[in-house]
């Protein structure tokens, strides 16, 4: 889902598409974060600012 609303994005500009992106990406990344949480390791700290 995540690849397709980038696609969808890049090639139409729509903003929610965008967003949607976004929206998974985070998800994605605090899911990460929780499975290194459990497996010990420590969680590094991303710079998300644009």
């Amino acid at each position: 889902m995540r690849d397709f609303s980038w696609k969808y994005f890049t090639l139409t500009g729509d903003v929610e598409a965008f967003m949607l992106y976004r929206e998974m990406d985070e998800q994605a990344g605090s899911a990460e974060a929780v499975s290194s949480e459990e497996e010990g390791e420590p969680v590094p700290e991303t710079d998300n600012s644009v």
